[in-house]
């Protein structure tokens, strides 16, 4: 499906991590990728490059620093002349913006968060633009989680997920005239190293045991990859602009079976 394909994962550190997964089926399914990761975080990240069903390279990549943007691009129009795809798998706030220390939050904190969380998948865009130009178009995946509504601790990042989904509509708007798809994947909660930071993370994997159609291992991240995947091979060539659920089922439901229920009578 992905055959020939020349892919940027960015955001591996671990094994676990939906961003490595990603990168382990696109390989399946004849891709080539280059991975990105930065600072302390680097050599986790070549570790599990060495992991993968093929090593991949390693590009150096702090998405808020113009000059890692800049080398990125030039490494890969020196290896490929082109690319085809994209995952950003990028997300940070700081302690203070997430844990229930919403109204407390500073500016420069929640600016961070968004900085980094949403206004780089602008940043990756338009840094990659060039290139899939080159490839005759080419699709970029976000990786998102819901925010309809408001969650316990999510608070900074949740607005900055929230943000996220509305850049990708305008990248979708902006970028279709060059043939580039703009998406997202919102998973459900994964138990990966950037998920096990939130606080409270616990109560969001309990909600999904009980709420879930289709129940959901927040211990597999695969199936949130080959969304992705999907969405970054020609199958998904008329979709754009689009938020596409891997939670079970979740988002669709007000409530779980036997959910909200008096557990003595068996009635609300």
């Amino acid at each position: 499906m992905l055959d020939g394909k020349r892919l940027v994962i960015t955001g591996v550190l671990t094994d676990d991590s939906i961003a490595f997964h990603t990168a382990r089926v696109a390989q399946d399914l004849g891709a080539e990728v280059v991975l990105t990761g930065f600072g302390r975080g680097l050599s986790l990240t070549r570790r599990s490059a060495k992991r993968l069903p093929r090593p991949a390279d390693v590009v150096e990549l702090d998405i808020n620093d113009p000059a890692h943007m800049e080398a990125l691009v030039a490494d890969l129009d020196e290896r490929w002349g082109g690319v085809d795809g994209a995952l950003h798998a990028i997300a940070f706030a700081p302690t203070d913006a997430l844990g229930g220390s919403f109204l407390d939050t500073p500016a420069d904190s929640a600016s961070t968060a968004f900085l980094t969380s949403a206004f780089s998948y602008k940043t990756l865009a338009v840094g990659l633009r060039p290139l899939m130009v080159k490839a005759g178009g080419g699709a970029l995946v976000g990786l998102d989680f819901d925010n309809t509504h408001a969650w316990p601790a999510y608070d900074w990042m949740g607005v900055s997920k929230s943000a996220l989904g509305s850049v990708s509509r305008y990248l979708a708007r902006y970028l279709g005239g060059d043939g580039i798809r703009v998406n997202l994947v919102a998973a459900g909660p994964l138990g990966t190293v950037a998920a096990k930071s939130i606080p409270g993370f616990t109560q969001f994997e309990h909600l999904w045991q009980v709420r879930a159609p289709l129940g959901w291992e927040p211990r597999n991240p695969e199936p949130v990859a080959q969304m992705a995947c999907v969405l970054l091979s020609d199958y998904a060539r008329a979709t754009t602009g689009e938020i596409v659920h891997v939670d079970g089922g979740f988002h669709a439901v007000a409530a779980g079976a036997g959910e909200g229920l008096d557990p003595d009578t068996g009635s609300t």
